[in-house]
């Protein structure tokens, strides 16, 4: 009697720990993140347990900022007082990022970001930003010193400019001659003008190429934001630019990128490519619509005699094309431009373009990495020139005699003998005043995007590229910015030949937990690392995070990552070049039967024991390491049983992250296994042996064993009070306003200190008679604390802003 009451006593208590259980219960395991919807049910008593197929849209897997902090995977910069941390410039030899901000100019660590910076206070001057506040502009918000653009001018000195409170001005600043000369300085008497280098407006976007001594930059020129321009400056050679006022050269455009390419051996023959968006012209009269182009124009471009004096004579654009192609045969077009990355190839001339798209269009949402190559580029720019008559006249191909030398080919000796733009003849200078757009577009080189992203709550934003070589050949491993805060991990697997590719998200991770949009991304193979700009701070990640595939060759295999190996005890950086036997990789296949079919006997399944009470609900909890796994569960009555796949009904329901049964039968005593296949591999994760307890013999559990309790509150049937505690639970993790651990708690606790009503029934207070109440209660021992902080760790969020489902945790975890 005396073991009885002391068994009830224990019991009310655990009921107090309810609430806290539940929230941790409702947290992600350490491995990977959650599924972000839970797999339903089946009303069919023959449903087998096998979970869901994955989405092809989910990542293989997702790290929380909270995860990657765990792993040492991501370090964090952030400055008071200042945002917008736009401007980016890796300096490989001095170890250094240089980063323009608002009011501020930095130098951080390669190696860690987070330590030796050094900054210069760059605010705009008084008089200038009382002069923008007499404009109309806001005073902490628009009248200050953003710095937009920085540039390696020469080995001593960069070149900065910022907006300046509406008065763009630059910059020399020097930073040595060494990496131990520690020098980071503006010199005040060689701070300029920067109209025709950085924007007025901080909302404006500019894209800028510091070549030689020269700069060429697109932005805007007024302070009105009107007169879009791009423009060459510095150096010895005259300032030029484009025609003003001629929507036929710029209308209304966003620069992107620009970028310097040689075209031959000949310097004079060097070309400046400008990537934009701008509202088209040849759409004129069907709406409003947004093209992407690419820009052209030749370095040694000094303007024309007559005509176009000052102005560029070799600029050309064509239109971007990135759509996929419809099965009606229309097509679905992405045309807001966002980024541009160029991978160097051994051949300087022709580097491989790598851009990132999102639609225009306000009823479908989307982005795309569309790949473009210069032969295709040049290509467009060979081919015949748009031509329209009259306004009410269609563009169409230009049929006419085009002048010599072409318009759009650089003065050199290596295609004529015009030694420059002032000698071209006056029929060249006025075709290419009128005719400075091309008819043919530029398509991706598989005339379709290499990864695309539809249906989802994020939009691409930044773009970096890193080449690797793998064990099975050579990978181009995308990392792509989100408006979200993340960064997604892509590379182009080859199916049946390497022209036919399928694509493969790796991994997802949360790179800013404040959810800002990435703003600019630059990546250093030589330190194996992604710096990560927003406007609230910078991130540093490595490129790989080879441990958290698993412990197991299998695991290492199938993650299929060309940064990673298995060495024969783990899994690890691959190296092209080592010595090191037993280096297993398959990024192609990804085939663990072949490459791993010795180290079967290495991998140990973890074995649990549960105990459940008769009557009421218990949780197996099994999430594996992989999002694309599908999950199935088997069981076995006895040893010398043969194992069979567990049957799904109203009371044994399949979730994302376990197997949950609402109503615990004598029956299912016995051995259940959790599967996961991948790939066509399939691998036992966890083995739970279930026990069940009578509901009238709780003191027959062992005293160290995990308890599965009651749910059920008092009064009414037990079946009745079993539903109406589910229904309580699953309205507490679903609901669409509760989206943290923090507030489901208190939503917990709420409902438990109510007076009456749904919380009593739903959290009866200790003082009454009831029966056991919810999850899983463990003993007291030196395990719980470690247990806590794991779980705290666990909370997810997903870029839809939903709550994940959540489900009680298993006792036997």
């Amino acid at each position: 009697m005396m073991s009885l009451m002391m068994m009830m006593m224990m019991m009310m208590m655990m009921m107090m720990m309810m609430a806290a259980m539940t929230c941790l219960a409702a947290a992600a395991s350490p491995s990977t993140t959650t599924r972000s919807s839970s797999s339903s049910s089946s009303s069919s008593s023959s449903a087998t347990s096998s979970s869901s197929p994955p989405s092809s849209s989910s990542p293989r897997m997702k790290l929380s900022y909270k995860e990657l902090q765990q792993f040492h995977g991501v370090r964090r910069f952030e400055l008071e007082r200042s945002c917008c941390f736009s401007a980016l410039l890796l300096d490989e030899e001095r170890g250094r990022l240089f980063v323009g901000a608002k009011n501020f100019l930095l130098s951080l660590s390669l190696d860690n970001i987070a330590k030796q910076e050094h900054k210069i206070y760059w605010p705009a001057p008084v008089d200038w930003r009382e002069e923008c506040n007499w404009a109309g502009k806001d005073i902490t918000s628009d009248c200050v010193n953003y710095v937009k653009i920085v540039h390696h001018y020469n080995r001593t000195h960069l070149y900065a400019c910022g907006t300046g409170a509406f008065h763009p001005t630059c910059a020399f600043v020097e930073v040595g001659n060494r990496m131990e000369d520690h020098v980071f300085r503006i010199d005040p008497s060689k701070v300029e003008d920067g109209k025709g280098k950085s924007p007025y407006d901080p909302r404006h976007n500019a894209a800028s190429v510091l070549v030689g001594d020269e700069l060429y930059a697109g932005v805007a020129t007024d302070l009105m934001g009107r007169d879009f321009t791009i423009f060459r400056s510095l150096g010895k050679r005259p300032s030029i630019r484009t025609e003003q006022h001629d929507s036929r050269w710029l209308n209304e455009p966003k620069f992107v990128g620009s970028f310097w390419v040689p075209e031959s051996e000949n310097p004079d023959d060097d070309k400046v490519f400008f990537f934009f968006r701008e509202t088209a012209v040849e759409a004129q009269g069907l709406g409003k619509s947004t093209y992407s182009r690419i820009g052209q124009l030749c370095r040694n471009d000094m303007g024309g005699q007559r005509s176009l004096v000052n102005k560029w004579t070799t600029f050309l654009k064509t239109r971007l094309i990135c759509s996929v192609p419809g099965a009606d045969g229309s097509d679905t077009y992405f045309d807001e431009l966002r980024d541009v990355f160029l991978l160097q190839t051994r051949d300087r001339k022709n580097p491989l373009i790598y851009t990132v798209f999102s639609t225009s269009s306000s009823v479908f949402k989307g982005s795309a990495v569309c790949l473009y190559s210069m032969n295709d580029i040049r290509r467009a720019f060979l081919g015949p020139f748009a031509h329209k008559e009259g306004p009410n006249y269609q563009w169409v191909p230009f049929q006419g005699k085009v002048p010599y030398p072409r318009p759009g080919m650089c003065p050199s000796k290596t295609f004529g003998s015009f030694e420059s733009t002032k000698g071209f003849p006056d029929d060249v200078i006025q075709f290419a005043r009128h005719h400075p757009l091309m008819y043919n577009p530029v398509y991706p080189m598989t005339r379709r995007p290499i990864f695309v992203r539809t249906n989802v709550d994020y939009s691409f934003t930044q773009i970096a590229v890193d080449r690797v070589n793998a064990a099975d050949g050579q990978y181009d491993v995308m990392f792509i910015g989100t408006d979200q805060g993340t960064v997604l991990k892509v590379i182009n697997v080859p199916k049946e030949s390497w022209n036919n590719k399928e694509e493969l998200l790796l991994e997802e991770l949360e790179v800013f937990k404040d959810a800002s949009s990435i703003i600019n991304m630059q990546i250093s193979s030589k330190r194996q690392q992604l710096y990560v700009g927003s406007d609230t701070g910078i991130a540093q990640i490595p490129l790989h995070r080879c441990s958290v595939y698993g412990k197991a060759c299998a695991e290492c295999c199938l993650a299929r990552d060309p940064y990673c190996a298995w060495d024969g005890t783990s899994c690890t950086r691959y190296l092209p070049n080592t010595k090191r036997r037993f280096r297993r990789q398959d990024v192609r296949n990804g085939d663990p039967n072949t490459l791993c079919s010795g180290d079967h006997h290495k991998h140990r399944v973890t074995e649990r024991k549960l105990f459940g009470v008769d009557g009421s609900s218990t949780f197996l909890e099994c999430i594996p390491k992989s999002l694309q796994a599908r999950v199935t569960w088997t069981f076995q009555k006895h040893p010398q049983n043969p194992r069979e796949e567990v049957r799904l009904d109203e009371r044994i329901i399949h979730t994302d992250r376990g197997l949950l049964i609402r109503r615990v039968l004598k029956r299912d005593v016995g051995l259940y296994q959790c599967h996961a296949m991948e790939h066509g591999f399939t691998q036992t994760l966890l083995s739970i042996t279930l026990e069940v307890v009578p509901s009238t013999s709780t003191s027959n559990v062992p005293s160290n064993a995990p308890v599965r309790l009651d749910p059920r509150s008092g009064g009414g049937s037990p079946m009745t009070n079993q539903k109406l505690w589910y229904r309580d639970f699953m309205q507490l993790v679903d609901h669409p306003n509760l989206s943290t651990v923090d507030q489901i708690c208190e939503q917990v606790w709420a409902r438990k200190n109510s007076g009456g009503g749904q919380g009593e029934k739903s959290f009866p207070s200790p003082g009454k008679d009831v029966p056991p109440a919810s999850p899983v209660v463990r003993p007291a021992n030196k395990k719980w604390k470690h247990l806590q902080e794991i779980r705290k760790g666990r909370n997810r969020r997903t870029h839809d802003g939903k709550p994940n489902p959540r489900t009680p945790r298993s006792a036997g975890e």
